[in-house]
């Protein structure tokens, strides 16, 4: 049997490329001459530079970069085998998990650093780059990304502001500056995984959805959305480009925006862009099934996470797709309408969370053997059922 293996990571325990290897374990337990491909997945968010390089071969790089706050971070990003396709968490620069306490300021934190590492990338020979958005710390519309690309921002006096670019000095900003912007990056393809579909602003857009969590109170939340409306005006007047209704702009406090604005950025769903960079569907050719997973399958693992992905890609070429689970919900069944075929628990009792996480490995290598010793059972079935027949 050919089988691929392309489960995402499960979050704050294992890698994909840990929890792939985990089910090539248990399914050699029973098929231990089986063809196991791993291939391992993510849907844009975190854990997709991980899963992209483990993937393709490919390599990691430490940047030195301007943080949220504005002090120096240690940020990584990778370089795919082909030396051409960079992949770039923005969390890694402008995340959330950096800054603590008082620092939680959605009007003063930047994506500065997100826009140094794009230009690393650029400099090191990348002529793509994916980038995912997810777990900000800012609400800056895209404009620190913009000034490290080289965008300058001009005061009502036409001096240049030099203050990072942040939530709370959006409004101060009375014309966009291109001639400084550099020029390597007019002729690369940027691709970002966004999975949300929120606006830049109003009710659902960036500030009032995702600002509460970034420490915004609700004045704040007035001003970065007011703040964010002049923004998005002014990229329409001096850029020609219309962010403010655009499907996915509110991600990642308006990098979404920022990044289709100073960039051409092209917004594609994170599961299709795994995908597309692993050559999924070449690894799926003749194949006999997919195993795939998450920490949690429930009902909302059909739209747009990882496992539906791959069951509709697999889908596609006639191969069934079965999804192994940290823990299932008991609305998971709702995923059979959606291309995924079984479903199995990686733990098989109920287990305080520090025991599952601690012997995780062992538990998926067992759900894995469960899971091929029952789709055997169904083939003899249906082989012995087709014997009858003839």
């Amino acid at each position: 049997m050919k089988i691929i293996l392309a489960p995402d990571s499960f979050k704050g325990n294992l890698t994909s490329l840990q929890v792939a290897t985990a089910f090539e374990k248990g399914i050699k337990r029973v098929l231990p001459k089986a063809n196991c491909i791993k291939v391992p997945m993510a849907d844009g968010g975190e854990g997709t530079v991980q899963s992209l390089v483990d993937a393709t071969g490919g390599s990691f790089i430490r940047k030195r970069v301007t943080g949220p706050v504005g002090k120096p971070v240690s940020a990584r990003y990778g370089m795919l085998a082909d030396g051409e396709t960079a992949v770039i968490e923005m969390a890694e620069a402008s995340g959330l998990p950096l800054v603590s306490g008082k620092q939680m300021n959605p009007l003063k934190t930047t994506t500065y650093g997100t826009g140094e590492l794009i230009l690393d990338a650029v400099k090191r020979g990348a002529k793509k780059i994916i980038i995912g958005l997810g777990g900000s710390a800012t609400n800056d519309g895209g404009a620190g990304m913009a000034q490290a690309l080289g965008v300058r921002f001009m005061d009502k006096f036409e001096k240049e502001i030099t203050e990072f670019g942040a939530g709370g000095m959006l409004n101060k900003i009375a014309s966009i500056d291109m001639n400084d912007y550099n020029p390597l990056l007019k002729k690369i393809k940027i691709i970002v995984a966004c999975d949300v579909n929120n606006p830049l602003c109003e009710k659902t857009g960036a500030s009032n959805v995702f600002g509460p969590q970034k420490g915004a109170t609700p004045a704040m939340v007035k001003t970065l959305d007011d703040n964010l409306k002049h923004f998005g005006k002014l990229i329409k007047h001096d850029l020609n480009k219309d962010v403010v209704s655009l499907k996915g702009a509110g991600a990642a406090g308006g990098l979404g925006a920022g990044l289709v604005a100073f960039t051409r950025a092209k917004m594609k769903s994170g599961i299709d862009i795994v995908l597309e960079a692993t050559n999924f569907a070449k690894h799926i050719k003749g194949a006999d099934l997919v195993v795939t997973g998450e920490g949690r399958v429930d009902f909302q693992t059909a739209f747009g996470k990882t496992p539906s992905g791959v069951a509709k890609a697999a889908r596609k070429q006639g191969v069934s797709t079965i999804a192994i689970g940290g823990g299932i919900s008991n609305d998971a069944h709702g995923v059979f309408a959606y291309g995924i075929a079984g479903l199995e628990s990686a733990y098989a009792r109920e287990m305080p969370l520090d025991e599952a996480m601690a012997n995780s490995k062992m538990y998926i290598a067992n759900a894995a053997e469960r899971a091929i010793r029952l789709i055997l059972v169904g083939n003899k079935i249906a082989k012995n059922k087709s014997g009858r027949r003839k």
